[in-house]
This record gives C-alpha cells, sequence and structure tokens, in this order.
C-alpha cells in the first residue's frame, strides 16, 4: 500500500464514518472541529441559572452551556494533573518532613481542600 493512502475511523456516539483513499489520492482532510447537535434535560433550578448567567454575560442559553461544559472538562483535566502532580511529588520526596507534606498535598488533591483539619485536637 502506498504511503499516502491511510485508513481514518471516526467515530462518535453514534454515527462512525470510515474513510479510505486510493492508491493514487492523498488521504481525505480532516476536520479541526465538527459540531454535534445534542439534546440534554435538566433540573429547572440548573436552568433558571443558565438563563441567569446566559443573560448576564449576554449569550444565547445553548452557548452557555457550551461554556460551562468547557469549563467543567477543563476543571477535570486540571483536577487530574494536580492528582499527579502530587503524586509524583510524594514519590520523589526524600526527607520525612517534605514527604509529610507531599501526603498533606496529596490527601489534598484525592479527598479536597478541605481533607486534613490543619488544627487538630489532641
Amino acid at each position: 500500500m502506498d504511503e499516502r493512502c491511510t485508513t481514518l475511523v471516526y467515530c462518535e456516539y453514534v454515527q462512525c464514518e470510515y474513510v479510505h483513499c486510493e492508491y493514487n489520492e492523498y488521504p481525505p482532510l480532516q476536520r479541526k472541529s465538527r459540531s454535534i447537535r445534542q439534546s440534554v434535560t435538566i433540573l429547572a433550578a440548573l436552568a433558571v441559572e443558565v438563563k441567569r448567567m446566559a443573560k448576564q454575560q449576554r449569550l444565547t442559553v445553548s452557548r452557555a452551556l457550551v461554556s460551562l461544559a468547557e469549563r467543567g472538562v477543563q476543571a477535570e483535566q486540571d483536577k487530574k494533573d494536580k492528582l499527579k502532580k502530587s503524586f509524583e511529588r510524594f514519590l520523589n520526596q526524600r526527607s520525612p518532613n517534605k514527604k509529610d507534606a507531599a501526603v498533606k498535598d496529596l490527601i489534598r488533591a484525592i479527598f479536597g481542600d478541605n481533607a486534613i483539619a490543619e488544627n487538630s485536637v489532641r
């Protein structure tokens, strides 16, 4: 098979595409980003908050939902990165005092900022 030919399989939730170029063709150009129409049902109280936010930011409700979803995905990725960084720091520490601080950071990364009481009662 020629180096210019490729097989591209592109799958999303329900729809899949299979693209194969012929020997004398270049592979098809990939789309940068594809929009998908998605229908969701949200609680009424949440819908009111989304509409309020959309109005404040002068967005449509759909765009506000997309913005919130993007921020949520980014927050999840940041959380994973923080956990990985804390874990690597914990593994690399040799000093007992620094290792104790790294353990606390790791616990906070896993369970949240309020997971450890700073002033423990003895």
